[in-house]
């Protein structure tokens, strides 16, 4: 089973290579982040013209998540249960799904902007829910992960250079510690391999040639359970999907399970 996670940035403008990287790829499930349209906008047919069935949480220009499956949708919750609103609404970042043997959320974790800025407040409580959310599946028999764009760089080796972020957010400690405190529900972070060059990482800015220079970030993340982490066979950032005209500023990650 193939399970793979990708902030697209907007669907709607990277739908043709959305559709051929699935079909080329044989991806089983894909959790997609950062929408950017409304749940009637999401391509739901083109896809389902793969085989695939649509989950989606997604309300307008910003933000949006969906779950993609060819492997079964059930049992599906759009929104992260108890989670903190942010200007009087609770943004859709997040949305869990059964697939075949695997239960799988999708989430976006909202950026926090500047340390100083509510915006990170309200990111380090929605970490606090989403904790709490996962925990019961984290500690069950059957293979869980949580997939997305996790907003935060676990280390200072998934940051291109670490200098240059001194102060701002995505590097934190205390985004570091909600990380951590996610880990110990029972969650492991799965290392993909780099395809190229010697960290994996999986966000590269559009600025500034980041991308050919290798200035990136690992931010998009797997957080898996003792059940699915036993069951993967291999893990890979797909880099190639990062290049060319008309590419998201962020690369699938792609796990590869033996159930």
């Amino acid at each position: 089973m193939r399970i793979a996670t990708w902030n697209v940035n907007s669907i709607t403008a990277r739908l043709p290579r959305l559709l051929a990287w699935l079909e080329s790829t044989g991806t089983d499930v894909l959790c997609i982040q950062e929408t950017k349209c409304t749940a009637e906008q999401f391509p739901a047919d083109a896809l389902r013209e793969l085989g695939y069935e649509s989950a989606v949480n997604a309300t307008g220009r910003w933000n949006g998540v969906a779950l993609v499956s060819r492997a079964g949708l059930s049992d599906v919750v759009e929104g992260l249960p108890d989670g903190p609103d942010y200007d009087g609404a609770q943004e859709p970042r997040a949305i869990s799904a059964t697939c075949g043997p695997v239960r799988v959320w999708s989430v976006y974790v909202p950026n926090g902007r500047e340390v100083e800025h509510p915006h990170y407040a309200y990111k380090l409580r929605w970490f606090e829910a989403l904790r709490k959310a996962v925990a019961a599946d984290a500690a069950g028999a059957r293979p869980f992960a949580v997939l997305g764009d996790f907003n935060v760089a676990p280390t200072d080796e998934d940051v291109w250079d670490p200098a240059l972020f001194e102060g701002a957010t995505h590097v934190t400690p205390a985004e570091r510690a909600a990380l951590a405190a996610l880990r110990e529900e029972g969650l492991s972070d799965v290392m993909p391999r780099p395809l190229k060059y010697d960290r994996p990482y999986t966000f590269w800015d559009y600025r500034e040639l980041r991308f050919p220079k290798n200035k990136g970030m690992r931010i998009d993340l797997v957080y898996g359970n003792a059940p699915f982490v036993a069951a993967v066979g291999d893990s890979y950032v797909d880099r190639e999907e990062r290049k060319g005209k008309g590419a998201s500023d962020h690369a699938p990650v792609v796990v590869d399970l033996d159930v």
